[in-house]
């Protein structure tokens, strides 16, 4: 039923959507760990963190304050990627079809992860993150 729904949804209408995820029961054995999970404060303390970056990376445009909001040339310009990332992105492309507009919402997200791990660049491991994300690009993801 999913995917019959799913078909409907036409791919630029996707494109446009920067986050697709999954979300699949959590088993019994992990809602019943004693295994501590990270604090909502300190995850509000990041997003506040990454938010001020963002800010202070837009500073000189007041229309902009958000990482969604780039520019294409803006994302060529912000999101500078390694040799590793670019190889890791084409295969992502080539393997999942994406379009230009999935590439440029990939570099935004993974922009988003780098800054909220504060760090300056985009790492393997943000760019990797922000392809995950794109589950509803990935032939049969519902089963």
């Amino acid at each position: 039923m999913v995917q019959k729904y799913l078909s409907k949804i036409s791919g630029p209408l996707l494109d446009r959507i920067d986050l697709h995820v999954e979300v699949t029961p959590v088993n019994f054995n992990e809602l019943s760990s004693d295994r501590k999970a990270e604090e909502s404060q300190l995850i509000r303390e990041r997003v506040i963190k990454a938010r001020e970056t963002q800010i202070e990376r837009f500073g000189e445009r007041p229309d902009l304050h958000a990482n969604a909001q780039m520019s294409p040339q803006m994302v060529r310009e912000l999101c500078k990627i390694s040799t590793a990332g670019q190889n890791l992105l084409k295969k992502a492309m080539e393997k999942l079809g994406l379009s230009a507009r999935a590439y440029d919402r990939i570099l935004k997200v993974a922009r988003t992860i780098a800054d909220l791990a504060a760090s300056e660049d985009i790492q393997l491991e943000h760019l990797a993150e922000a392809i995950h994300f794109r589950s509803l690009d990935r032939e049969g993801w519902a089963g």
